[in-house]
């Protein structure tokens, strides 16, 4: 079986988990991102995930790096690390976005590719006068989007028309330096997002959460219809408490857990941006849990071989990829490289 592709989000809104504390002040600078994204990098992680937001949503006063500024410069300055920029479809035309993406996927070298999230939080939106499609409408809305944007990527003229856009005899050149194109990834947890997940991307990125309920989206996902020649692969975001035992992992859990409950000023502020029909904070709500995006309810808590085995196991089901939080970033992330990642191999060279 082929080894587990580790990533790590990249800490462009500060930090995962509690978002102040004395271990890790707030910082959502370029310099920190960059100096992690390389420290990673070296660490022989293979993959970044650079999130998209005009505004913090745990503080619209926080600041908040540019996803695809960010993502160009982080192009440049490494050397074998994926850089997945995420893109919400509303925020830009997908004729200027299949262009941009291109540019960094030359400067690159073909390590680039997108994330497609359809929006949840409304305020960033809302304060600059774009329109907050319903739920549904916005992923037919992403699913055209991402018509354009594909077809523009193959190097042919492109002549469309769809209920959103309109192309004229428009051709993108320099064509991908990745084949047939950049990556493309796609989230989120409804109906409508599994099928466009199915229908267009490349892997699907599934929040932390348990792993017979991660088993269960996958069979939905592969079940559904696939026009694509490939098969759609499987990637989860989880937050990782390692430890020497698992009691001090589920110790150091109920520290963070209790700071994180503190910052309640954050906390309102993501709960009153969120989309209501946005599926995946149903979820979040069902599985109370520290970190972004399901964090710690993937179960990545333990101690080194629990957290190695419970990795191994998403590997049999079908999780690919891993895009990991850490809190204090610099010191878990070397952690789990140093003591994670080595027995998840022993486990597979075993297996």
């Amino acid at each position: 079986m082929v080894e587990p592709r580790y990533g790590i989000w990249a800490p462009v809104g500060g930090n995962f988990g509690p978002l102040d504390t004395l271990e890790e002040p707030i910082d959502a600078s370029y310099q920190r991102t960059q100096r992690l994204v390389l420290q990673a990098e070296q660490l022989g992680f293979t993959t970044t995930l650079v999130a998209q937001h005009i505004a913090n949503p745990r503080g619209l006063e926080l600041d908040q790096l540019e996803t695809w500024t960010t993502s160009a410069a982080l192009a440049a300055v490494t050397h074998r690390i994926e850089i997945i920029a995420a893109i919400k479809p509303l925020l830009f035309h997908p004729a200027v976005l299949a262009k941009m993406a291109l540019g960094i996927d030359e400067i690159s070298q073909g390590r680039f590719a997108i994330n497609l999230i359809s929006a949840w939080f409304r305020p960033e939106l809302e304060r600059i006068n774009v329109p907050f499609l319903p739920h549904d409408d916005r992923y037919r809305y992403s699913g055209e989007w991402l018509q354009v944007v594909r077809a523009l990527w193959s190097g042919d003229r492109v002549n469309f028309e769809g209920d959103h856009f309109k192309i004229q005899n428009l051709q993108l050149r320099p064509t991908p330096v990745s084949q047939p194109y950049p990556r493309i990834y796609l989230g989120g947890a409804s109906d409508p997002a599994q099928i466009l997940a199915a229908e267009q991307s490349d892997v699907y990125f599934i929040n932390g959460q348990p792993i017979e309920d991660v088993r269960q989206v996958i069979q939905q996902v592969l079940g559904r219809s696939r026009p694509l020649p490939l098969p759609v692969r499987f990637g989860l975001a989880a937050f990782v408490i390692a430890r020497a035992t698992d009691a001090e992992a589920q110790q150091e859990l109920e520290r963070l857990q209790v700071l994180q409950d503190r910052e309640e000023q954050w906390q309102l502020s993501i709960g009153k941006g969120v989309d209501p029909d946005a599926v995946m904070f149903r979820l979040f709500a069902k599985n109370k849990a520290v970190g972004g995006n399901g964090g710690t309810a993937a179960g990545l808590v333990g101690s080194y071989d629990t957290v190695a085995s419970r990795i191994a196991a998403f590997r049999e089901i079908g999780i690919e990829t891993f895009m990991l939080q850490f809190n204090p970033f610099e010191i878990e992330m070397q952690r789990f490289a140093d003591e994670v990642m080595p027995r998840v191999k022993r486990l597979q060279t075993v297996a």
